[in-house]
């Protein structure tokens, strides 16, 4: 279609807390944007799920918001794409309606099922030997035992929701469903259909499905999207879609991609070997490499990225700023409290933001915290453990602690688990990293970003808008798919903002704290086990 005065992208970023929408210039500029809360669903057998008609109708309020806030015209609006929550499955009937919740990557009912078919032969790691080889020789990786991806949904639902499963037409990762109720299109991008692990992704110019995977996890071909490139255009707006957002059928939809693959483009860390850590509700340390490998052992391979052609690092740790949200929302201040902050603005004064009061009174505390120690394992873990049953807590509290302790104390644990986690990353490149991008939430945070060079021993770079970083992602591919921009423009438009190097005064404290925060794991995670295994979590 021909361009317009100011050619933009509407970039949606589906979060697990939040929808962010934003409209971006073709070059990354960031014109406005807009936030839409979503509900997260928890059950008490570890389902974790969501409505997907919420995120729709979440889209088409923000949508309508943006555009009427002039900060883009809907002629100016060239292409739509999504980053989206990645590991979750929706399944739906042939018109696309969706016939359960959504399961989100938190949810861990699959693990059951998830075990009893990879299991065979000669153990390693919970898979039969020959199974494991099959699934990392043609995917670069293999299921989480945990069962948090689309291949333990699906067969949580095959298993224990059997006639919801027979009436199911495709089974969607939550962008691929966004992205049919803007296109009318079932169809999934290379990058997003890895985690159903049944694509043969040796090839990066021919992904497909593998009759040999589908095979070994029991699914059948029919119920899975059409495969097409990643960054490529799926064609315009259907009307329907195009009139509840306000703007033409002219616009096209991009394929869009999961938040840790668009994160990537947009921290602008798209070089091979430079690695970008985020820490949003969870956290991973990602970056692009030139050759296919996987560790099992530490659930961590490359895998198709949101460029075409390009090979990622990914993994991921599950809970990163989800545990200063629970500590604020769930112990350190009641209802009462939370609703009499957030209503400060009604009587004409600025909000409260409370995690700004908690930021002042953990730059209080001295490093370490007093040793006190805080795991941060709320939802268990992914990597570089693969384990349900562990859990968080504080170790170590004294008569002394106070609330500021236990702030400092979380924005550390976080930190040495980004630590644990970089060790095995550092290992898999077979070099060492200097400097890591920072994005996300937790970015914002300044005594975050210098705890994590202190923990780290490494150059953060905070990005420009870290917030914003799924969002600007979401623009550059759509960009380069509608042929406006390279792959090389990318970093000089994505300035850094702020660098934090490590202050060598605390550099044998953290080690030491390190120290013992694995040490509490190998502690410990026996006890997590009997304790949660028992009942189900």
């Amino acid at each position: 279609m021909p361009t317009t005065g100011n050619p933009s992208i509407l970039a949606i970023d589906l979060g697990t807390s939040a929808v962010k929408l934003a409209a971006v210039t073709l070059r990354g500029t960031i014109l406005g944007g807009e936030v839409e809360p979503q509900e997260v669903h928890l059950l008490a057998d570890g389902g974790a799920e969501q409505d997907p008609e919420a995120w729709w109708s979440a889209i088409v309020r923000g949508t309508q918001r943006l555009l009427g806030k002039g900060v883009v015209s809907a002629d100016d609006i060239v292409g739509i794409n999504i980053s989206s929550q990645w590991s979750g499955t929706v399944a739906v009937d042939e018109r696309g309606k969706p016939l359960h919740p959504a399961i989100i990557w938190m949810d861990s009912r699959g693990a059951p099922h998830v075990r009893r078919a990879v299991h065979g032969f000669i153990p390693v790691e919970g898979f039969g030997i020959a199974r494991l080889l099959t699934w990392v020789r043609l995917t670069g990786g293999a299921p989480t035992l945990s069962g948090k991806d689309p291949f333990g949904h699906i067969l949580f639902l095959k298993s224990e929701h059997p006639e919801l499963y027979r009436n199911t037409y495709k089974f969607l990762e939550p962008k691929d469903w966004l992205n049919l109720k803007l296109s009318g299109r079932f169809a999934s991008s290379y990058d997003t259909i890895t985690l159903h692990w049944v694509t043969d992704n040796r090839d990066l110019q021919r992904i497909h499905y593998a009759e040999q995977l589908l095979q070994l996890a029991g699914l059948p071909r029919e119920k899975l999207p059409d495969l097409v490139p990643a960054a490529s255009v799926l064609g315009p707006l259907q009307p329907e879609a195009a009139r509840a957002l306000g703007l033409s059928d002219k616009v096209q939809v991009i394929t869009g991609a999961p938040d840790i693959l668009a994160a990537a483009v947009g921290s602008g860390a798209v070089r091979d070997f430079e690695p970008h850590l985020c820490v949003g509700t969870s956290s991973w340390i990602a970056c692009h490499l030139p050759f296919k490998k996987t560790d099992v052992f530490h659930q961590m391979g490359t895998l198709p990225s949101a460029l075409p052609g390009r090979y990622i690092l990914t993994n991921e740790q599950e809970s990163a700023g989800l545990c200063l949200s629970f500590l604020k929302d769930n112990i350190l201040f009641g209802h009462e409290e939370l609703a009499r902050y957030a209503n400060t603005g009604d009587q004409g004064q600025a909000p409260v933001d409370l995690y700004k009061v908690l930021e002042t009174e953990a730059e209080r505390i001295p490093a370490g915290s007093d040793r006190l120690l805080f795991m941060p394992w709320l939802n268990g873990e992914r990597s570089p453990v693969d384990d349900q049953y562990l859990r968080g807590g504080f170790f170590n509290q004294s008569l002394k602690t106070t609330r500021g302790h236990m702030v400092r104390a979380v924005l550390e644990g976080v930190s040495y688990n980004s630590r644990w986690l970089f060790s095995y990353v550092e290992k898999f490149v077979g070099r060492r990293l200097d400097s890591l991008r920072i994005i996300g939430g937790g970015a914002r945070s300044k005594l975050w970003c210098q705890i994590m060079a202190d923990v780290l021993d490494r150059t953060i770079q905070r990005v420009d808008e870290p917030v914003l970083a799924n969002a600007r992602g979401a623009a550059f591919q759509a960009a380069l798919a509608l042929g406006h921009l390279t792959v090389d423009e990318i970093p000089s438009l994505v300035p850094v903002a702020n660098t934090f190097e490590p202050n060598p005064q605390n550099r044998g404290l953290y080690d030491e704290l390190f120290g013992e925060f694995v040490n509490l794991y190998k502690s410990n995670k026996a006890i997590f086990a009997r304790l949660n295994r028992a009942r189900g979590a």
